[in-house]
């Protein structure tokens, strides 16, 4: 690896630091059964997107690609931020093709980490990102490397990798369900995989939003999007739960409130499926993905208030 113009033998400390999140029991009646949130907003990105990221370029390092080119991709914000992160600790340069309704979060922390932002139509959302990141491939495809999330393989193989084994030895292989929101479906392709692999048994849920109109950035309501991601296989989840976008607030604001986790809305919906399935099923150990922090959110101070 070059960082600088010296070649390195070791990948840059920060990058040892993905991964390896703890996991939180989160407190439910009693009578139910065991709800736990993998703590992947602790990872240095604050996201589980930085799983991802790093895979990925790693990946266009061993192809030669970095850093020679500019890492491009399009992202709603989490997945760009893990890319610029991780990639200014390696001297590599990113642009970032970002829906303009983004939050300013996402938007202020792009531009610290030094990666270039280019802002696509609100209304097309993480669809109309991939479109202008193809457009500028098929343009200039001397001065980018398209990493291209959504149907990059070194995606979910990252959580096959991590995210899989960790949460099979934190529940010592008792995990009956696993719970993942799903916008490049990378998390549930990957973990859920490798789950069903330990054991068959374990049921794997999908969450998404109830309509392709919601408040839920990062997600894809699936049935609808006119661009579903490659890496989706609709035959690795055992069922798709959708959440309506007060579902997740309210249970977000919950798990701060009431626990002291404070997550982006996406955990909140995957939190809020998992509930109906602890409630209903006393004997079961079910794993929730705490995708990111809620404190990308915090310049939407209405959606944290009590309705």
């Amino acid at each position: 690896m070059r960082v600088g113009g010296q070649t390195l033998r070791t990948e840059p400390d920060l990058w040892r630091s993905v991964g390896n999140t703890p996991l939180f029991a989160v407190p439910v009646p009693s009578g139910w059964g065991g709800l736990y949130l993998k703590a992947e907003w602790l990872n240095p990105g604050g996201s589980v997107k930085d799983r991802a990221a790093r895979a990925i370029l790693r990946d266009g390092l061993c192809r030669e690609e970095l850093p020679g080119k500019r890492l491009l991709d399009a992202s709603s914000g989490n997945t760009g931020i893990a890319y610029a992160m991780l990639a200014a600790a390696a001297g590599v340069g990113v642009t970032i093709c970002l829906p303009a309704n983004a939050s300013p979060e996402r938007k202020a922390l792009l531009e610290i980490y030094g990666a270039e932002v280019i802002l696509t139509d609100r209304m097309e959302g993480t669809d109309g990102a991939m479109e202008r990141a193809r457009d500028l491939i098929a343009r200039q495809p001397d001065r980018y490397y398209y990493a291209d999330q959504y149907s990059n393989p070194a995606n979910p193989q990252a959580h096959r990798d991590t995210t899989g084994p960790e949460i099979w030895a934190e529940t010592r292989g008792r995990i009956t369900h696993f719970v993942a929101a799903m916008g490049t479906t990378g998390t549930m392709m990957g973990t859920g995989g490798f789950l069903k692999e330990q054991n068959p048994a374990v049921r794997l849920i999908g969450v998404q939003p109830d309509s392709p109109y919601h408040g839920l950035e990062g997600l894809k309501h699936l049935a609808t999007t006119p661009n579903p991601p490659a890496l989706y296989d609709p035959g690795v989840p055992d069922s798709v739960a959708e959440v309506a976008t007060e579902q997740a607030e309210e249970a977000a604001r919950r798990l701060a409130r009431k626990t002291g986790y404070l997550v982006g809305w996406s955990a909140g919906a995957a939190v809020a499926a998992a509930l109906d399935i602890v409630r209903d099923e006393p004997d079961s150990t079910v794993v929730v993905i705490g995708c990111d922090t809620g404190a990308r959110y915090l310049s939407e101070p209405h959606r944290w208030c009590s309705q």
